[in-house]
Formats: structure tokens, sequence, C-alpha cells
């Protein structure tokens, strides 16, 4: 039966409507509203499984029991698949009580509407729209979720409906606005869904979805920016000044009003898709047509007026509308204009600073936070200087910023902003006039200093409450330590003097407390710990910041103090490291050596003798490499002594590796007695993370690394000395001798302990091949390996294929066997050794291959690291090999050898088991995948075109899905690859037409060859979407885009003359010859043949075609994705 509603709404009394807004006047009257009929047809739910799903929606979301869940969205997802889900959603509608029935039913309905398959029409999802209005008019006191849901429904089919046009009605869902109105017009439980429903609308207008291209989003957000979004900004700011903010009843519709307005003002303006973790850089392209709303100030005193009135929870949205408003684009302005809009802005800061009452809230003080140092990023210093109020306001702000800093406990999340402000005000000084007084030198110096002592009292606060430490977030500490670097630089001896005066203090006691062992107190050795850490992080950034100036020579002698200091305390740490250590002292210290290597050790950096002066007068370090010895004695100590940490045994490393990169550092490390050391002794005797451990205890990956700097240095004098070579690979050498005696059932090792020298050795060796980038000593690897080892990682692959832990590091072994870089597999012609190498990859893929083919269903969570990450490291191996150019596969063929079409068809076999979703949706198999299938349809096209049917389909097919792809790599990697194909293709079609294919004594039967007459829309489709991305979207690689498509016309003549009439007949008849003009410009000059000066010439003329197009449509109005295209050219 149809339903049949009219809106009757009682009289909007809250508000007092003095002057109706313009989106209000041209209203209709509650009682002349017209009725819409919603028909849903379909097998009904019966009363019993009206009950069962209501009992399925409350175990999805509220049993405890995973299993049940699990059962119950089974069958749920089910239901919302179902071609009577639409009917049954509506019944469950009108029927359910149940909150999580009524969820299931919007979002059932939302996937319905919004599917690319959806055979609703325009009137259905009108119909349907009308039919959630009615109802959310009808039901005002609904759970906020399912109101919430439904309201997203409402805002989904306008989306998607923005373009459809009627003759009769017009664009149908764009008097959602309307609509909206006479919601406004009733209760005040009604305008707040009405409000609700915009806020959704202008969020989801601004959202882009997966299912749409770039260009549909941007052409819909850019026609909603222009015909709606202004009118809901004024209609929203008109309701703010006319509501009782006094009245708490009517609190609700503040709130949404205010975060409608602050959404209006995040709006993507101009499709830059601006990401939001950004947003202190950013400014607000306010469209010119707002400008009337900004010039009169008006609508900056409502939100600062708003802020004063409303209760702090509220003022927070106040706040964040300000917080837009104070980024809106200087060009909006003339420069008086600007001056004048700054000057108010600066007033209302300074009034909330002098009644800061609502900063008590946590969320409104963030968002003061982000105003202030939005303030500082659209505007200039010395535009700020110019203000009467500048002295005041400064002195406002740096108080604020004090305390803030004092409280570090209630401005964790905000220190940030308040650092970045004054980084910023600080950064700009050297362009500030010299007779200009910036008055930063009268307030940064107490800022510096409170933040140096409050974070050295935060570690007491640590210990006491148990609370998060912040030197626990090494992200925000890394941000806040390199802004303080800047801002130090205001009055840095001051800061550097303060630093010396504390950690002496902190220093001295520490040493006393760690030599009174009879009365040592843990709790206070704690806090001298944490505070240390505090001060040799900032002494380490404080130094570093040096980078960034030119004229720091001034500073090297108190740098050297520094620098002194933090090596005598590292020198009083390492001697009572046995009894005990702290982790978050370690860290900083070796974070401060990264910060003293950036500038004083290293290729093209400052060298300053005042530095090793004061550091050989104190500590007798007087050169760069005798401080570098020391470094790399830490670096041994930490690696024998913080196996137990992680994050210390990592950033060590890392400091290793960094070292280890520079031309003349690795030089000098060489020669240093330490290095030669762990050369001589890299065993788990002398570094016990090399031993057999747990993966709770070290992360194995770390022996990469490690082996990773030791190659480079080893590299250093190796050259062809295999004598020295043998005896720096003797550690592995044992553990692989081991590893066979085992697997032959000689020892009495667990399989556990098997697995961890596997894999030890396997990382070991990784690390050192990635460091051996020459012949020579890559070719000294190869006669290690091969044959003596290479089989153990074979075995190995076979015996524990489902477990991710051994085969992830024996796969990317041989890979990197396999992978030629910088031209090291370069064998003499009378070596076989490349065509070993290729069967020994062959071997490891068929191996691992063909065993995790025989794996059954694996939960989805365990889907990669089980078996998709093995197969995407697979890909790779083969890739590396097809493309090292060590081997001529041609010659394999020639003499029978199989190793090559092993490979393919256990890749081919892989391919076919994995969703073609997978490809995609696992970025590191994509990046796997793609790149292989251009290779292979590069040079092994004659393997690709004798494929089975169903296996080139799916292989076009995931190239089609790669070309739309927001990954550039992968959609060019596509583009490469079906070019290929289309030139194979083309050219044997073309042998057949004119009888050139030749004689032979074997004519294999090609497959792809069928392809054109056997599924011609396969080809079709993808030239659909090639034309339409390169007409009408921002197309990035056009040069790659018009190789694949030139062959895609030749191909489909007949078919692109079709498409090419149906697009221009669509257009206005102004514009129908313009358009068929830029088609015939497009084949100007191209013959048929795919030679690349016919290539080269089309690519010429598609950018003409691109300029001239987007010349010929600038004026029109004709939506051409949505309306214009005749179906095939939707996507």
């Amino acid at each position: 039966m149809p339903i049949s509603y009219r809106y009757n709404y009682p009289t909007c009394s809250h508000v007092s409507v003095q002057t109706r807004s313009p989106l209000l006047s041209g209203l209709a009257s509650p009682a002349a509203l017209p009725s819409a009929n919603f028909r849903a047809r379909g097998s009904p739910i019966m009363e019993d499984q009206l009950v069962q799903l209501e009992l399925l929606c409350h175990q999805l979301y509220e049993s405890s029991d995973i299993v049940t869940r699990r059962r119950a969205e089974k069958t749920l997802v089910a239901f919302s698949e179902s071609p009577n889900s639409l009917p049954q959603c509506q019944i469950l509608l009108e029927n359910s009580q149940s909150p999580y029935a009524l969820l299931l039913a919007a979002s059932t309905l939302t996937k319905l509407v919004t599917s690319p398959t959806s055979s609703l029409s325009s009137d259905d999802r009108l119909q349907l729209r009308n039919y959630i209005l009615q109802y959310l008019s009808t039901r005002i006191s609904l759970t906020p979720y399912v109101v919430r849901a439904l309201v997203q429904l409402i805002a989904r089919i306008s989306k998607h409906g923005w373009f459809d046009n009627d003759k009769s009605k017009g664009f149908m869902f764009r008097d959602i606005l309307e609509e909206v109105g006479k919601f406004l017009q009733g209760s005040a439980a009604h305008c707040v869904v009405g409000i609700q429903i915009l806020y959704e609308l202008v969020q989801e207008m601004n959202t882009l979805e997966s299912t749409r291209t770039l260009a549909k989003h941007r052409k819909t957000a850019g026609s909603f920016r222009d015909e709606s979004l202004y009118n809901i900004f004024t209609l929203s700011t008109t309701l703010l000044r006319q509501v009782n903010i006094s009245d708490e009843q009517q609190q609700p519709l503040v709130e949404w009003l205010l975060k409608l307005c602050s959404i209006c003002l995040s709006f993507d303006f101009i499709g830059n898709s601006t990401d939001e973790s950004s947003d202190d850089l950013t400014t607000v392209q306010i469209p010119t047509a707002w400008r009337p709303l900004f010039r009169d100030f008006s609508t900056l005193q409502l939100f600062f007026g708003l802020f004063h009135s409303l209760p702090p929870r509220l003022a927070t949205y106040s706040v964040s509308c300000l917080v837009q408003l104070a980024s809106a684009r200087r060009s909006l302005f003339s420069n008086l204009e600007r001056a004048q809009y700054l000057e108010q802005l600066v007033k209302g800061v300074q009034a909330i600073l002098e009644s800061p009452q609502s900063l008590s809230n946590a969320e409104c003080y963030h968002e003061f936070c982000r105003l202030l140092v939005r303030l500082k990023s659209n505007y200039q210093l010395g535009e700020l200087m110019k203000l009467d109020q500048y002295p005041q306001f400064l002195q406002l702000v740096a108080k604020f910023t004090i305390s803030s800093l004092q409280s570090w406990q209630f401005s964790s999340n905000s220190v940030h902003y308040l650092l970045s402000l004054w980084q910023k005000m600080v950064g700009s000084v050297p362009y500030i006039r010299a007779q200009d007084t910036h008055l930063l030198n009268t307030y940064v110096p107490e800022i510096v200093k409170v933040y140096i002592t409050s974070r050295l009292e935060c570690v007491e606060g640590v210990l006491r409450d148990d609370i998060e430490d912040p030197l626990d977030d090494d992200t925000a500490l890394g941000q806040q330590l390199d802004q303080l670097s800047v801002i130090a630089r205001c009055d840095y001896h001051n800061t550097c003097e303060l630093l010396i005066s504390l950690f002496d203090t902190s220093a001295s006691n520490y040493q006393q407390l760690l030599q009174s062992s009879s009365t040592r107190n843990e709790n206070e050795l704690s806090l001298r710990e944490g505070q240390l850490a505090w001060l040799v992080h900032l002494i380490g950034h404080v130094i570093g910041g040096h980078v960034a100036h030119s004229n720091s020579g001034a500073y090297d002698s108190i740098d050297g103090q520094l620098v002194c200091r933090v090596l005598q305390l590292m020198d009083l740490t390492d001697a009572h490291l046995s009894q005990r250590g702290s982790e978050h002292l370690d860290i900083a210290i070796i974070g401060f050596f990264e910060q003293f290597r950036k500038f004083y050790i290293g290729e093209m950096i400052h060298k300053s003798a005042q530095v090793y002066r004061t550091l050989g007068e104190q500590l007798g370090l007087n050169d760069e490499t005798m401080v570098l010895n020391v470094i790399v004695r830490k670096i041994i100590t930490n690696l024998k002594m913080w196996m137990r940490s992680q994050s210390i045994m990592t950033k060590t490393l890392m400091l290793l590796q960094d070292l280890s990169l520079g031309f003349s550092s690795v030089r000098k490390l060489f020669k240093l007695d330490s290095i030669q050391f762990i050369l001589a002794n890299h065993n788990a005797e002398h570094f016990p993370f090399l031993g057999i451990v747990t993966s709770d205890q070290v992360d194995t990956r770390c022996r990469t690394v490690f082996y990773t700097a030791l190659g480079r240095l080893l590299m250093v004098e190796l050259g062809e000395n295999e004598e020295r070579f043998t005896h720096f690979m003797t550690p592995i050498t044992n553990t692989l001798e081991q590893v066979k005696t085992a697997l032959s059932g000689q020892t009495v090792l667990s399989e556990q302990q098997i697995k961890q020298m596997i894999v030890g050795a396997a990382r070991d060796s990784r690390g050192i091949l990635i460091a051996f980038s020459n012949k020579q000593s890559y070719g000294l690897f190869f006669e290690w390996i091969y044959p003596n080892y290479v089989s153990i990682f074979v075995e190995a692959l076979r015996l524990w294929y489902l477990d991710s832990f051994v085969t992830t590091p024996t796969l990317k072994l041989v890979a990197e066997l396999a992978q030629n870089r910088s031209q090291r597999l370069t064998f003499d012609v009378t070596s076989p050794n490349g065509v070993l190498l290729f069967r020994e990859a062959s071997r490891t893929i068929v191996t691992y291959g063909g065993q995790i083919l025989t794996v059954g269903d694996i939960p989805e969570e365990e889907l990669y690291s089980r078996k998709l990450k093995g197969i995407a490291i697979s890909f790779s191996l083969l890739k590396s090999s097809l493309c090292g150019n060590y081997v001529n596969f041609g010659v394999l063929k020639l003499y029978g050898d199989t190793a090559m079409e092993d490979a393919m068809n256990i890749f081919v076999k892989l391919l076919i088991s994995l969703p073609l979703k997978n490809l995609l949706d696992y970025p590191k198999l994509s990046a796997s995948y793609y790149p292989l299938l251009e290779v292979l349809t590069q040079h092994h096209m004659e393997f690709i075109s004798t494929l089975e049917p169903n296996v080139i389909i799916y292989i076009i097919s995931s190239l089609s899905e790669g070309l739309s792809s927001l990954d550039t790599s992968v959609c060019t990697g596509c583009c490469s690859s079906l070019d290929h194909i289309l030139t194979f293709l083309f050219k044997k079609l073309n042998k057949q037409k004119t009888g050139g294919g030749g004689g032979g004594a074997f004519t294999p039967s090609y497959a792809l060859l069928q392809l054109p007459q056997a599924r011609p829309e396969i080809l079709q489709d993808m030239l659909n979407s090639i034309l339409n991305t390169v007409m009408f979207e921002k197309c990035r690689i056009q040069w790659s885009m018009s190789r694949p498509l030139l062959g895609l016309i030749l191909l489909n003549e007949d078919y692109f003359k079709t498409l090419r009439d149906q697009i221009v007949s669509l257009q206005p008849l102004e514009k129908q010859s313009s358009m068929s003009v830029c088609f015939d410009n497009l084949m100007d000059g191209i013959e048929y043949n795919m030679s690349t000066r016919n290539r080269d010439k089309f690519t010429q003329n598609l950018s003409v075609f691109r300029r001239d197009l987007t010349v010929s449509m600038k004026d029109s109005q004709a939506d051409m994705m949505n309306e214009s295209l005749p179906p095939m050219m939707m996507t």
C-alpha cells in the first residue's frame, strides 16, 4: 500500500523571526505542502521474522560473544543484500520498536541507493527521500544514532541525485533546502532535525566517496557550493542571531547551528582536498561572493559575542568557527580591509584573553590555541606590529602561554599550537626592519624558561599520579623540541645558561644518589633520570637547531660546554648500567647524538674548532674521530645491555646506520678499533640480540639494519678479499651449518629454535646483501650462499609455509638476492651464475607458491600476514628475476630448462586464487603485482597471450581496476601494461588481416586474439574509462593515458565513431560543431599503425584536444559526466 503524508507542524514559537532569511522567504505554508507517495514492492516481513531481525540486531550490537556477533552479522549482511531489502526496510521502519533494527534499515537503504548497480530510478529515490523526511517529521523522538543514520540517507540521496533533471520538475533533489525549511517552521525538536539534515548534507557534499571519481565529486561539490552553501551559511547565522541563547531548552539547536556554521566554513571550496591534520597551514578559500559577510565584520562579532554568552561546551563551537574565519584568504580583502579585519580579530582575541572563563573547558581551550596559531599563519608579524593593540595583545598571549605551559596536564594536547605560534613569530624576526620593535625579546626568554622548568616538573607528576608520560610520545616530543629549538634562538645564550644550571644541579644530585647505595631512594632516582632525560633532549635539539642558522659560530663555545655535560652524564649512567638503567635517559642520549651528528659530524657541514677545543680541554676529545669513537662505544654498550628495550635498540641501530651512510664518516668509522671489534665479533656472545631470542624479547628486523650498517663498513676495504669476507661471515656460516645438521635430524634442537636460527640468518644475510652494491662484493656473497646454504631457506619454506615469521624474512632474502641493484649482478660470459640464480629464484617461488595454494580458508584478520604478504614478496621476487638482465630466457626453453615455465605457471595459479578486490585493498600487494605485470607484458607477451581466456580476462580486469587507483604509480603501470597488451594484439590481428604471419614449424594458439570478438565490451569499457578520464578529469598522467588510448581506438574504430557521435549530439546545439572539431583534430594525421612516430603524434594531438575541449566547454552548463554523457561513458 502506498504511503501518503502531509507535513503538519505547530508554529515555531521559540525563534522570533523578525526577518525571514532568503532561504525561507519562498517557502510554502504548511497547509499548501504537497503529498508524496512511496510504494515499496516485494515480499513483506512476517511478524516472527520481524522479531528475529530485531534479535539479530541486538546480538550484533550488544552481545559479548564474538561467535554470536559474527553469526548475526553474516545473517544481517544477507538481509541487506537481498533483492527484497527495500520493502523489508520500509516495514522495519514502520513496525519495529528496536533502535538497532531501525539503524539496520537506514544503513541498508543507504547502501541500496548509492550502489553503482542500483536499479532505483530518480523518481524512486525522490519518493524514498520524501518518505524518510515524512518519517522523521512524525517520529521526532527517535534515538539520536537512528536520526543520524536517516539524515545521512537523505544527504546521500540528495548528493547522488544532485544533477538528476526532469523537464517538469527541474533538478529534483535540489529542493532539499525548501524541504528542510518546513522543519524549521515546526517545534524546537523539528528545527534541530532540520539543521542536522543541512549539516549532514554539507558534510556529504564535502566528502569524497571511494565509489565516485574525483572529477564527479568536484563537479557535485562545486555546484552545491555555488547553488546552496552560501544560503545555508547565511540561514545558520540568521537563526543564531534570532534564537534565545539564554534558554537552556534551545541549546541543542544552538549547538547544531554552530556545528553547521563550522562545517560550512570548513568546506573544500576550491577542491584541493585539504588534509585537516595540517590545518594550521591552510587558508580557507572563501568565495568572492561571500565577501559582504566578512567586510562588515558582523559575522566576526557574532561568533565572538556567542563565545562570551554561551556555556563553555558550546563556546567551543563558536571558537571553531572563528578559527576558520581567521584563515580567510588574504585576497578576499583590500589592503585597508585586511588591516581592519585583522584589527577586529585581535580585539576579539584580546577580549577572550581578558575574560578567559570559558577556556577552562579543555576542548574550548584547544580550539582557542588553534585560533592563535591560525592568526599568525595568515598574517605577517609586521602587520600585527602596526596595530595599536599589538603590545597589549602580545603581553596577553605571552601570559596565556606561560600559564598554559605551567598547567602541563591540562594543556598537553595544545602545547604544539602555542609553540607553533611562537616559532612562527620568532622565525619572522629576520624579516622585520631593525628600527621596528617586535617586543619578542621581552617575552620569549620567559616562555622558554617556563617550558623547560614545566617539563622538569611534569616528571614528578608522572611518577606521583601514574599518568601518561610525555616522553613516551616520540612524535609530539619531537615536534615540540623542534619548535623550541627555533624559539630558543631569540636568546640563545641565556637559554643555554639555564640548561647548564639545571643540568648541573640534577646531574649532581643524581650522582650522589647513585653513589649512596645504602640509602638509595628509587623514586628520587627515577625523578632525576626523568629530569635529566628532558634536559638531554632539550640540549640535543637546541644544538641541532644550528642547522637552520648560518651565523651560529658564535654559539660553538657554549655548545661545547653542553656537549661535555651530556658525555659526562653518559659515562656515569653506563658505569651503573649493569645495576639499573633508565630507558628514557638512554633514548635521550641517542637522540642527542643524532642532533650533534647533524651539525658537527659528516659531509658538507659546519666544522667548529671551538667546539672540539672545549671538548679537548675538558674531556680530551680533540677531533671528530675521537667523538665518533665515543658514539660507537655507546652504540656497542646499548646493543649489549638494552636488548629488552625495542625502542632503544631501534634508535641505536638507526644512529649506526645514519653514520655508515656518510662518505667520509664511514671511512673514519672503519678505522676505529671499536668498529673493528664489531666486525670481528658480531655474535651472540657479545651482542645477545643476535642469539636465539623470542619475538617478544626483540624484533628480529633490527638484525637487518645492524648488518646493513656492518656491510657498508666492511665494503670500505673489502674489494675482492675473500679471506676477510669469509671471516666476517663465520657467525652466520656456523648458524646455517647447525641448521643443516638439525634439518637432517642429527641434533636435539627444537623446531622453534631451528626457526629462529633460520630467521636470524635470513635477516642477517639480507642486511649484508643490501649493503653489497657492487659486482665484487655480490660475487663473494653469491659464492658463499650457493649452493651450500640456499637450499636450507627453500626447505624452510616447504616446511613452514604458513608461518609468516619464517616465510617473510626467507622470501625477502631470496628477493634481495635476485635484485640487480646498481648493476651488481654482472657475471662473466663463462659463468653460469645468472642461470643458477634464476633457477633458485624459480624453485623458491614454486616451492612456496605450491604449498600456499593448498591452504583452505584463512580468517580475514590473518589473511594478509599468513598468505597475501608472502604472495606479494613472491611477485616482487619474480619481477626482480625477470627484469634483472642476467638471464637469457630464450636459451632456457631452447635447452629444455623448465625453471621459467614453472615460475610463470605458479604465478598464474597464485594470481587467480586471489579475489580481484584484494589487489587494490592491500597496497603492498598491488605495489608488487602491477610492476610484475608491466614486466610480463613488456617482455613475455607470448606467454600472456596463450593463457586461458578466464586468466586473460582477470588480468585485463585488474588493469581496469588499477586505472581508477588513486596511487599514481599503480595507474601509470597499468597504462604501460595495457599499452603492451594492445600493441601485441594489434600487431597480431593486423598480420592475420594482411596474411603476413609467415610460416613456421610451430604457431602458438593465442587466446588473446579471440578477445575482441568474444568479449568486445571489455576493451570498449576500458576505452570509455580512459576517454572519460582524459576528457573530464584532472588527468595527472596524460602522457601515460595516451599510449593505450590509441590502441583502444584503433582496435574499436566503429565503436569509437559511435561514441564520438553520441557525445557530440548531446552537447548544446551551439557547442556541437566545436566538439566535433575537437575530435577531428584528435585523429588528424593519425595512421592505422602502432609505430613510435604515430604514438607521439597522437600524444601531441591529445594535449591539444584537452586544451580545446576545456575552451569549448568552458561556458557550457550541461553536466557532461552525469547528465549529458551516454550510459556507456559512465564509470
